[in-house]
């Protein structure tokens, strides 16, 4: 039997790199998995690839009105949700000098309205046991250059999640954090210009890990499964740093 037998799941950006991969662990331990994204064609395309345990649901976390649809869905199919990770994020960089209020205001709908929200929406559904995982970054504790607004972005998203914990103590929810180093995933892709300037950033990356290599996304994957798991039954409020030691040493 899997960790996650018969557990009913959403997973919030989960048509490639981090969230596929936590998708794709929590189905292999049994859940039902809820797979979100704002593309459909990308989305229908990972749902494919996760078989039938998988529901893609197109949604935008910066949308208020798509995120009720979304758990009016979850809630029409099967009645109650388990495990929570709200994954969805973006990542743009500028130096504060030249940070435009448009790079702000994309960063913070996505990385913490939309955060926020996701958990918001989804508490009517969950009940005593109940996991939540907010996405965080190890760059909420680093103050590396040209990432100040994404930095604030992942900070505040670890504020919420403390809050949040205390707040949902009395209803048997547990809420953590997830703060992922650097991790090989399509966004770097979406980084850079180039496949050249996309193997240079992987390797300038690595070069900051003690390690000696970024991340790759089942390795996220086996820590999200902790935390959405009795595994982690002792732990609320917490930040789950996986980072390649990039933040600890």
């Amino acid at each position: 039997m899997g960790k996650l037998e018969a557990k009913i799941a959403v997973v919030t950006g989960g048509s490639s790199g981090i969230g596929f991969s936590i998708a794709e662990r929590f189905i292999h331990e049994g859940a039902t998995v809820f797979i979100t994204g704002r593309r459909w064609p990308e989305l229908e395309a990972a749902a494919t690839r996760l078989g039938a345990k998988a529901i893609a649901v197109q949604s935008d976390v910066a949308d208020l009105a798509s995120l009720e649809r979304l758990f009016a869905r979850v809630r029409e199919a099967e009645g109650r949700l388990d495990v929570l990770v709200a994954n969805a994020g973006v990542i743009t960089s500028s130096p504060v000098r030249d940070a435009s209020e448009e790079h702000f205001d994309s960063m913070f709908d996505i990385n913490v309205k939309g955060a926020y929200f996701t958990l918001q929406k989804a508490l009517p559904l969950m009940g005593d046991g109940g996991s939540i995982i907010l996405l965080s970054s190890c760059l909420a504790a680093k103050g590396l250059p040209g990432h100040s607004v994404y930095n604030a972005s992942k900070a505040a998203v670890r504020s919420i999640v403390r809050t949040a914990a205390a707040e949902l103590l009395r209803s048997g929810i547990r809420v953590n954090t997830l703060s992922p180093g650097p991790v090989d995933t399509p966004i770097i892709e979406g980084q850079v210009g180039s496949p050249e300037e996309a193997a240079k950033f992987r390797q300038q990356a690595a070069s900051h890990v003690p390690l000696g290599r970024i991340g790759r996304p089942e390795e996220l994957a086996a820590a999200a499964l902790f935390l959405a798991s009795d595994e982690s039954s002792f732990s609320t409020g917490t930040d789950l740093v996986v980072d390649g030691g990039m933040t600890q040493l």
